[in-house]
């Protein structure tokens, strides 16, 4: 299905809105200039109708019964003089009615010979208020007019005056005004037109440059960035796009890395066992050394046999699958038992142990990931200790939290490694737990561990003389 472009359907809006407002506009325009239109004519009819009564008075003040023609030949004479001029001046037409409504005087230039004014009009003059009306007044026109008329009031009988103009003037009016508002609409509509696309394809251009990016970083190009330009929204959008876009670059960077640093780990035991294998079959290794050379490659396939379960392990917490059981423990049980349990290399190092005052700390942690960071962190210590070296223990309570030290002498960390001692499979030769004969997974595994227990980890060292790791643990609960 084909679908509109960003812009598209935004200058269709635009012209959408922009057409029904000017409809709106015209409609409230029309309406407002038709009510001020019949005002006006209406304010103008009220002062011919002034000027017509003073003439008409002249009439009604004569005497004689307006049921009759008029007598004073001059008399009438000078009053359609009169209304002639204001028909003139004002293009109105004039006219009087007898008592009756029938027209007995009128302008010549309206053809109201037999005409007749219907009796609930005369009724609102009798009320001594002024008629106003735009309509044919009940057939005397042949069209609308806008008509006002007035009692006058003689010495016998009375009579009506009326003045009425034609609204052939309005619609006129009213067609010119609409003229005037459609050219003005067009050229609106143009200079709206032209604005709109500029304006769309600003707005549009970060949004498909956007688009752009995203399609190259679907199709595995990581270093693909957004423009971060345009309005406040669109600029966080194409930041938080670039930030997504720069975590996924360091991701695969990380992947690509993680992959190979596996294929180096497996390869450097593989390679061993298979050398001095082939050296057996071949005859190269002599068979009284057979015992010496099997010892190594049990030692071999030990290590990889850790560097998978390590690999199984991080998997596991990372993905969640681990079902954490967290229970009341004694963060110094832990420690004793791992000391005890590498009590043959402490003494075959000649390492010296401090701090070791077993008692009751209790902290809320899984006992089984506690005593997987504390082993690895003291193997550690034990494979960078020189003989005569120290390995020292600490354990103190900091508010809420337990804190566990585990401290040892030797060439310790370097500082451009130290931040990174805890990344997976990173490891510098002469920095503590990063070395040739580890696999650089056992401190991110130890990280994984404590963060997962609610704690946090850290290493310090001072480079030639000590290192110490140092992890917190929630405070047990009381019993």
């Amino acid at each position: 299905m084909h679908r509109k472009t960003i812009s598209r359907e935004l200058f269709t809006s635009i012209a959408l809105v922009l057409l029904l407002s000017l409809a709106l506009m015209c409609g409230i325009q029309s309406a407002l200039s038709i009510a001020y239109f019949s005002n006006e004519r209406m304010s103008a009819l009220t002062s011919v109708l002034d000027g017509a009564t003073a003439l008409s008075q002249r009439f009604a003040d004569q005497g004689s019964d307006v049921t009759r023609p008029i007598t004073d030949e001059a008399l009438k004479e000078n009053i359609e003089s009169g209304f002639e001029l204001f028909h003139t001046s004002a293009d109105a037409v004039i006219f009087i009615t007898d008592p009756t409504g029938k027209v007995i005087l009128h302008t010549e230039a309206a053809d109201l010979t037999g005409a007749s004014v219907p009796a609930e009009v005369l009724d609102v003059l009798n009320s001594g208020v002024d008629y106003y009306s735009e309509d044919t007044l009940d057939g005397v026109f042949s069209t609308k007019y806008y008509t006002a008329g007035r009692l006058i009031e003689g010495p016998t009988t009375n009579a009506y005056l009326f003045v009425a103009t034609s609204m052939d003037a309005l619609h006129q009016y009213v067609s010119d005004l609409l003229s005037i508002f459609l050219m003005s609409a067009v050229g609106i509509l143009i200079f709206a037109s032209a604005i709109s696309i500029l304006f769309a394809r600003k707005i549009s251009a970060p949004i498909e440059q956007i688009g752009e990016a995203a399609r190259q970083l679907g199709s595995g190009d990581f270093t693909a960035r957004a423009p971060v330009d345009g309005c406040e929204e669109l600029a966080d959008f194409a930041t938080t796009f670039n930030n997504m876009a720069a975590r996924l670059q360091t991701i695969d960077n990380a992947r690509g890395q993680f992959m190979g640093n596996i294929a180096h780990e497996l390869r450097t035991p593989m390679t061993s066992i298979k050398g001095f294998i082939d050296g057996m079959l071949d005859g190269t290794i002599p068979q009284e050394e057979y015992k010496h050379y099997l010892g190594i490659v049990s030692q071999e396939t030990g290590r990889l046999a850790r560097l998978v379960q390590n690999m199984l392990d991080i998997t596991k917490l990372e993905s969640g699958e681990y079902k954490f059981q967290a229970r009341n423990c004694n963060i110094w049980d832990t420690i004793t038992d791992v000391v005890l349990s590498d009590e043959k290399r402490i003494e075959d190092g000649q390492i010296d142990i401090q701090g070791l005052e077993p008692a009751r700390e209790p902290v809320y942690a899984d006992p089984d990931l506690i005593h997987q960071v504390v082993y690895n962190l003291v193997d550690n210590a034990i494979k960078f200790t020189p003989p005569q070296g120290i390995i020292r223990f600490s354990v103190k309570r900091d508010g809420g939290m337990v804190v566990v030290a585990v401290e040892n002498t030797g060439e310790g960390i370097s500082p451009e490694a130290l931040p990174f001692v805890f990344e997976r499979f990173y490891k510098e030769d002469r920095s503590r737990g990063l070395n040739t004969r580890g696999s650089g997974l056992g401190l991110h595994i130890c990280k994984v561990l404590i963060n997962l227990s609610g704690g946090q980890i850290k290493a310090e060292s001072e480079q030639g003389k000590w290192c110490r790791f140092t992890f917190t643990l929630p405070v047990g609960h009381t019993e």
